[in-house]
This record gives C-alpha cells, sequence and structure tokens, in this order.
C-alpha cells in the first residue's frame, strides 16, 4: 500500500502525519514500513523519524551538447522540445540547461546525430533507518529548478515491483509538478488541512488533482477548532471523509518544535492513528470490491 501525505499548501502538518503514522505503523502494528520524503526542496522527516543514513546516490538529469561541426541547424531539434529548451538562432544553438527534462528527444530527432548528452547533476537521495522504519529522502542542490526527476528517482530506487508493506510518501506542499509526480502511481491521497479560508482555498486545489489522477481521497483537519466551518461543509458536499482531526494546542506545536512525533508526545494518539489507518485501509478494499464488481 502506498499513501501519499498531501496538501495544498505549506504548513498545514503533513509531516506530523506523514512521520506519526509510519512511527505507529511501525512500533504498534509491526508493519513493514517505508518513509520517502519527497519534499525534496525542504525535506524534514528525519528531524522528527532520525534515521541512520547508510547510503548516497548522486541524482543527474541528461544534458543535450550540440556538436556544432556537425550541426546544420535544420531546427528539428527545437521543433520536437515540448519545454522550449533548445533554440536554433541562426548558425547558433541556444541550451537552456535549467528548462531542460532530459527527456533525450532532441538527440533522438537529430538527423545528422549532432546533439550527445552529459549527465547535469541536481541532486542527492539518502537512505537508511529509522529503527523499524526503512527512510529515504531526497535532496535538491541550491539553485536547481526542477525539484520532479529527484522525486522520480527515489520512487523507482525503492517502490520496486517487488515492494511488500506500507510506503509513506511525504509530498511537498502546493499542487504543481512535484506534488503531482509524488502522487502518481500511490494507491491514496490523505490531504491535511487546515479550517480556514485559506487552508479551504488549498485544498479544493489538491482535491483536483488528486481527482485528476483518480486517487481515494481522505482529509485531515489539523488545528481544529479554529476559523470556521468552511473545510467542513466542501468535505460533506463533495462526500470526502474526514478521517481525523487534530486539535489546536500550545503543546502540540511545543512538541513539535522540538522534533519530537505526535505520537512519542502524546502516546494516546498511537490508538488514532491506528484507527486512521484502519479507515483507509477500509476505503481501499470497498473500492477495490467495487472495481471487481463493474468487470
Amino acid at each position: 500500500m502506498k499513501i501519499a501525505i498531501a496538501s495544498g499548501k505549506g504548513g498545514t502538518g503533513k509531516t506530523t502525519i506523514a512521520t506519526s503514522l509510519a512511527h505507529t505503523l511501525a512500533k504498534e502494528e509491526k508493519t513493514n514500513v517505508l518513509f520517502l520524503d519527497c519534499d525534496v526542496e525542504e525535506p524534514n522527516g528525519h528531524l522528527f523519524l532520525r534515521p541512520v543514513l547508510e547510503s548516497r546516490e548522486e541524482v543527474s538529469v541528461p544534458i543535450p551538447v550540440v556538436n556544432e561541426g556537425k550541426c546544420t541547424y535544420c531546427g528539428r531539434c527545437a521543433e520536437v522540445c515540448q519545454y522550449h529548451a533548445i533554440a536554433v538562432v541562426g548558425k547558433k544553438v541556444l541550451v537552456f540547461r535549467e528548462i531542460c527534462h532530459g527527456c533525450g528527444s532532441c538527440a533522438l530527432n537529430c538527423p545528422v546525430e549532432a546533439i550527445a548528452e552529459r549527465p547535469h547533476p541536481i541532486g542527492v537521495i539518502e537512505w537508511g533507518r529509522s529503527g523499524e522504519i526503512a527512510f529515504a529522502h531526497g535532496i535538491l542542490n541550491v539553485g536547481e529548478p526542477m525539484a520532479s526527476p529527484i522525486i522520480r528517482h527515489l520512487k523507482k530506487r525503492f517502490l520496486k515491483g517487488d515492494f511488500t508493506g506500507v510506503a509513506i510518501l511525504d509530498a511537498p506542499p502546493g499542487t504543481s509538478c512535484p506534488v503531482v509526480e509524488t502522487l502518481e502511481g500511490t494507491d491514496f491521497a490523505l490531504l491535511v488541512t487546515e479550517p480556514t479560508p485559506f487552508g479551504l482555498h488549498d485544498l479544493e486545489l489538491a482535491v483536483q488533482v488528486a481527482r485528476e489522477l483518480s486517487l481515494p481521497i481522505g482529509v485531515v483537519i489539523n488545528r481544529d477548532g479554529i476559523g470556521d466551518e468552511g473545510v467542513e461543509r466542501f468535505c460533506q458536499e463533495n462526500a470526502i471523509p474526514v478521517l481525523m482531526r487534530i486539535p489546536f494546542q500550545r503543546e502540540i506545536a511545543e512538541a513539535y518544535a522540538t522534533g519530537k512525533t505526535l505520537v512519542e508526545a502524546f502516546p494516546e494518539y498511537r490508538e488514532r492513528f491506528k484507527t486512521l489507518f484502519s479507515q483507509i485501509a477500509s476505503i481501499l478494499q470497498a473500492r477495490a470490491e467495487i472495481s471487481g464488481e463493474r468487470r
């Protein structure tokens, strides 16, 4: 089972939920748990799970290099690049590395084979263990604009076909490409929000993304007790289950600030996270039964 913890905005408590769920499943349920921190621009899961990192691997993207001695400046490379990362201006070929996705179309379609590719490092992935939890995260190099290739590499490296257990993916904030890359291929989107107009606005965006990917959705309302009833009303009107509520309490914020997971600071939450996981499993089971009936 692959569960993505996401939200439409930062600061809603995704990592609070993700780390506590991983901790509970590994400690209480004795489940094989893999935690992937996919917020590669600002990974912080390690601050709470405190893993021992054992290995490190560089992540690169292939960037085109043009041999102008062979190039005929026909412009075919620019025609096939959907990201406009390469342009032919007169007798000059311009490569815009920052927006190149490394898809290889330019090299593949060059009629005179004047384009080669060289690897350009954009970051690293690191992995190890936090007790019973297998842990991995990605780190994007400072100044690099694209996080998705690192997330893709992280998932490919650890979510192989033979993976068994529960994978918890802590997604980046927002609804941009890195979030889509994180959600794609998962089984369930657990969306964390706060009961404010801002939280509702971004929850609506996150729901749209998850539904575009045909993912079942559940919501966790963090800082329950502030704001208004807009989030509750939206979830009711759109048949989205609210699976958990965490109250707005100073003690929770203090524990978070010291690097403690919610279930470490407040052991009574362990049962609530076990119930949360049971609800997710029930939703997926019901979905599988409906799919089977339709076939």
